[in-house]
């Protein structure tokens, strides 16, 4: 993927060329080993901080290194069929230095996207850049939740007159998911928690949201946070607590849900296989009575004009007592 650059003019979002102009925002998705090179080189990013996203695996932490802050999220990314999508979740990087933000992503995710096409950020506001990409990804956690949720609405409606295990294989995926997004949102949690406490402090002679934004300090809070900011990061827990908690509520109810249809299909079996076995005990009364009939014996009727029609009678009376007897044992 090549290098992205944005930078804010005039109070708009726009592409620029310049990799180094202050106050810019690069974007580096699946980036190669040149482009890190080179970011490293003239952003004087560490290189553990650019690469730290590109990690599968990569649990959320904050880490501070002079002036440099990297916070590592996870965010969530929809994978597989579009009909039967798959949903996972990514490390994604944002690089704070006092004239720079960089974020770091594996694959195009939806939450740096959408933060470009809206162009509602400054990019000199660094740590109000920060709130937003927090924001953003809990709001997208709580999105996917809802679609999860609607998606097993719709998977437990099928399972109620299945016999195979495609749905619940579905169900399955979906549990799979909440855990995922549980997992990752309760690292998330502990990050902005973090924040809050350790690397976010009330700044002290700030003027205006810009100049508290871009205010940057070696000291143990590295970025200043002023009542403007304080207030959107607890919104932004608020957020992320709210998705932990639906997260939770719904995987317990998918899991319980699993259990009672891995039932259900099992039961719709039964069903299937006594009617079965019931039509075979009505077609087994004619085979039996065409059977002895046919018999290159003496017979009783055997020279009787209606003996076809007397077998056939017989036939149909004890059939019709059969499916009269099994029905009222509810095996039809």
């Amino acid at each position: 993927m090549t290098t992205q650059v944005y930078l804010t003019r005039d109070g708009r979002l726009g592409r620029t060329d310049d990799l180094s102009a202050r106050n810019s925002w690069v974007v580096l998705t699946a980036p190669a080993p040149e482009e890190l090179e080179r970011v490293e080189r003239e952003l004087d990013i560490p290189p553990d901080f650019l690469r730290a996203a590109l990690d599968e695996e990569e649990q959320p932490r904050v880490e501070v290194d002079g002036q440099r802050v990297l916070v590592l999220l996870r965010g969530p990314v929809l994978r597989g069929d579009p009909a039967f999508p798959r949903y996972e979740t990514l490390p994604l990087a944002v690089i704070v230095t006092p004239a720079h933000l960089v974020t770091v992503c594996l694959e195009p995710m939806e939450i740096v996207e959408s933060l470009a096409q809206q162009g509602r950020v400054h990019t000199a506001k660094r740590t109000q850049f920060l709130m937003h990409v927090m924001y953003r990804t809990a709001t997208l956690f709580l999105r996917y939740l809802r679609l999860i949720d609607r998606r097993s609405d719709e998977l437990e409606r099928s399972l109620q007159h299945a016999m195979k295990n495609v749905e619940l294989i579905r169900l399955l995926e979906l549990e799979k998911s909440l855990v995922y997004f549980s997992t990752s949102l309760r690292a998330n949690q502990i990050v902005m928690d973090k924040l809050l406490r350790l690397h976010l402090k009330p700044g002290e002679g700030a003027v205006n949201g810009e100049q508290a934004s871009a205010a940057v300090t070696t000291e143990p809070g590295v970025l200043r946070l002023y009542d403007e900011d304080r207030e959107f990061l607890e919104d932004v827990i608020t957020e992320n607590r709210q998705a932990l908690e639906m997260a939770d509520v719904y995987s317990n109810i998918l899991s319980s849900t699993m259990d009672a249809f891995a039932s259900i299909i099992a039961n719709n079996l039964n069903v299937v296989m006594k009617f079965l076995t019931s039509v075979t005990i009505v077609l087994a009364v004619p085979t039996i009575v065409a059977s002895t009939f046919g018999m290159n014996v003496t017979l009783p009727l055997q020279d009787h004009p209606l003996a076809f029609w007397f077998v056939v009678g017989l036939t149909v009376v004890l059939s019709g007592g059969a499916a009269w007897w099994l029905g009222r044992r509810g095996m039809f």
